[in-house]
């Protein structure tokens, strides 16, 4: 339980911190490539060495990693722009019920049961994000000062795009990965999106379109160690669950919901409607029956 309240503590953390760095005027883009690089030093610090060689190169896992890199990347880089601007809620809950996207692609992969209140379970997500991401004062315009419908499609997109990195990691996990080269693929995964990320950064130093200032730096540290650890703490608790994982994801995804928006309505004083809050309660109540719908 331990690897469980950690993985849930430091995922929430991460979410918080993008509030932290808009309070501070500390733009996400270049505190998320300085957080990936610093991933990659952590986990090869933990690691006792950087994993990345030859070998490594030409493994199958190794193009999966690319890929989960450049998702890492665009997708933590929308879930800071969706917090700033809508919310940590509704960051949390469009990131973490897009698990659904995974079960429904186990149906057709993996030829898993989704039936009964499992099935019921699916459908109450999908209400639960849209009310979720509606905020008190929504209007669908995309004129309006407030971004109009790009509240709405910021968490349809991090949805859809946190479900399907989900799923890739799922696949890659049940295919290719064991238990020797799993830190090498996470490590691998991170380098391809500090990669990516700081090869677009540099552009953007270069053409004089952003300029450096160690604020991005020092976020980037603040962000990077508890998302590598957050991560760590995932793995560990996935091996040690007493749960199935199709149980423990759930539960650890729900607990990260239910926390992050907690602490943001009392650190940050997020005000949410009651469509907002009826969206949350039905998140937690979806996961649940997504977790153990079979047992009931």
């Amino acid at each position: 339980m331990i690897y469980l309240l950690g993985s849930i503590i430091l995922t929430s953390y991460l979410t918080l911190a993008f509030k932290v760095c808009e309070k501070y005027k500390v733009p996400v883009f270049p505190a998320i490539v300085f957080n990936y690089i610093t991933c990659v030093i952590t986990g090869s610090f933990v690691n006792g060495a950087f994993p990345i060689d030859a070998a490594a190169i030409g493994t199958p896992w190794f193009k999966w990693a690319c890929v989960m890199g450049a998702l890492f990347v665009s997708i933590f880089n929308i879930i800071g722009i969706t917090t700033q601007r809508i919310g940590v809620a509704v960051a949390s809950v469009a990131n973490k019920l897009s698990l659904i996207i995974p079960v429904v692609l186990s149906v057709y992969l993996y030829n898993e049961t989704v039936a009964g209140w499992k099935l019921v379970g699916v459908i109450l997500a999908l209400v639960a994000v849209v009310l979720t991401c509606l905020p008190a004062n929504y209007q669908l315009n995309a004129n309006s000062k407030d971004g109009g419908s790009l509240k709405f499609f910021l968490p349809v997109v991090l949805f859809i795009g946190s479900g399907l990195l989900d799923a890739l990691i799922n696949h890659v996990q049940q295919n290719y990965v064991t238990p020797e080269n799993s830190n090498a693929y996470l490590i691998s995964g991170f380098f391809s999106a500090a990669t990516i990320g700081f090869i677009i950064l540099l552009a953007q130093y270069l053409l004089k379109k952003r300029e450096f200032a160690w604020q991005h730096l020092i976020a980037g540290v603040l962000i990077g160690i508890p998302n590598y650890f957050s991560i760590w703490c995932l793995i560990h608790f996935l091996k040690s669950s007493p749960w199935e994982s199709s149980a423990s994801i759930p539960m650890n995804n729900m607990g990260i919901v239910l926390f992050s928006t907690l602490v943001a309505a009392i650190l940050f004083k997020e005000k949410l409607s009651r469509l907002n809050w009826l969206g949350v309660i039905l998140s937690a109540l979806a996961i649940y029956l997504i977790a153990f719908g079979n047992q009931l």
